[in-house]
């Protein structure tokens, strides 16, 4: 599997070992090394009494396990001037390391640790509890965040993917020992994950160190994940929610394309060209540099393992909603009637591969992307592999796109005033 770029010599390796856990690595002659385990357990792997369970348990891995204490766990890598971190999504969990390749062994050691000899002691649990009480707090105080939040909750309401990352200060209160250890051996199980690498280390010292840490248990300890399931379309809604912010932030949105559609690179440049982040797109013209209703404006595509969600975010003066409203409305019916001309899709193309050949210049990106890839996949894209898939977008699949997505009647808004 041949990478591009600074990656172009390079080639990821793979394997599974006997307990079923996956593992990939990609050699690459740098001085700091990466690697980590992603679990295919994210806040839509909860029941509907465990929400924030995903989350809580990440944070908890970090507090003891059978034979170290918290602040031995922090201080293995610290001591060596490495890094451990986590973080939690709807669909994984990502815990991960980063060090000087020298190395490796303690950091594979520490992870295979925290992953699968975790205890959760009540002090340690009462800590966190506070810690993720405080974190719920500090999304309250931040409308531009908790605003995505809540709209995912309205787009997929009754379901599994509509919950609260950090949960509920209710639920978190709930939870004890039992039940974290009862969501822990159900979701972290050696076949519900991968373990990935980045460095200078040949595949065969990895795939020794991954059977001496990582083969553990039987792979099946009996218990059955919970399963997922495609959530049901339902009707549009729009929702004020008085929350006396002094500007009005706005979301509006629908569902979109899974990550296993082929569209989606389609959705994903026609996503780019109307606000996705950089100064010269459709929505950002529009809203703020020809008319200064604005500071900020973007468009956010999403894409989950069985759906995806595409929505626009501003926030404005309270009375200039109803315009900035009318203007995306028009750049989304822009987008539906009008193919774009030979010169705009080239440029759209170039500027699109640009940012992907940018974020892969960052070595932490490219480990955690080709973690996620293979997780759900099977396989790694690479760069070049990926900008042959943009290459193919015509101008026809990208107003194909638009007409899918785009229409307005289709549409969930949240407001926030």
């Amino acid at each position: 599997m041949k990478l591009n770029g600074k990656f172009q010599n390079y080639s990821t390796r793979t394997a599974e070992l006997a307990n079923g856990l996956r593992v990939i690595h990609l050699p690459f002659p740098s001085q700091i090394s990466y690697c980590g385990i992603a679990v295919n357990t994210g806040s839509r792997d909860e029941y509907d009494d465990e929400q924030g369970m995903a989350h809580f348990v990440e944070h908890l891995l970090f507090k003891g396990t059978k034979k170290r204490r918290a602040h031995h766990i922090i201080s293995r890598m610290e001591n060596v001037g490495g890094e451990l971190n986590a973080y939690t999504t709807k669909e994984e969990t990502f815990i991960y390391s980063a060090f000087l390749g020298e190395y490796f062994e303690r950091a594979m050691e520490l992870l295979s640790d925290v992953v699968f000899n975790s205890e959760f002691p009540e002090k340690q649990i009462d800590k966190e509890r506070e810690v993720i009480l405080d974190e719920i707090n500090s999304y309250i105080d931040s409308p531009a965040e908790l605003i995505f939040d809540d709209f995912e909750n309205l787009i997929f309401q009754n379901h599994d993917l509509g919950h609260y990352i950090l949960g509920t200060p209710e639920l978190l209160e709930e939870y004890d020992a039992e039940r974290i250890n009862e969501f822990y051996r159900r979701q972290y199980q050696p076949k519900n994950m991968v373990l990935f690498s980045f460095g200078k280390l040949p595949f065969s010292k990895v795939l020794r160190l991954s059977e001496k840490y990582f083969n553990i248990g039987g792979g099946d300890n009996g218990i059955s994940l919970k399963e997922r399931h495609k959530p049901q379309l339902v009707a549009p809604q729009h929702v004020v929610d008085e929350k006396g912010t002094a500007q009005t932030h706005v979301l509006m949105g629908t569902r979109a394309l899974s990550m296993f559609d082929d569209n989606r690179f389609a959705l994903s440049l026609m996503n780019n060209i109307l606000g996705s982040g950089v100064i010269n797109s459709r929505l950002n013209n529009s809203l703020r540099e020809k008319n200064g209703l604005v500071y900020q404006v973007e468009s956010i595509f999403s894409s989950y393992t069985d759906t995806g969600l595409l929505a626009v975010y501003f926030a404005c003066d309270k009375k200039n909603v109803e315009r900035c409203v009318k203007l995306t409305e028009k750049e989304f019916e822009r987008m539906r009637d009008t193919a774009l001309t030979p010169a705009q899709l080239a440029t759209a193309k170039r500027q699109y591969k640009g940012q992907l050949g940018i974020a892969s210049e960052y070595n932490e990106t490219v480990a955690l992307r080709m973690a996620k890839s293979f997780l759900h996949h099977g396989k790694y894209s690479t760069l070049d592999e990926l900008f042959e898939r943009v290459d193919k977008v015509t101008a026809e699949d990208i107003q194909a796109a638009a007409n899918e997505t785009l229409a307005s009647d289709s549409f969930f808004k949240l407001s926030y005033k």
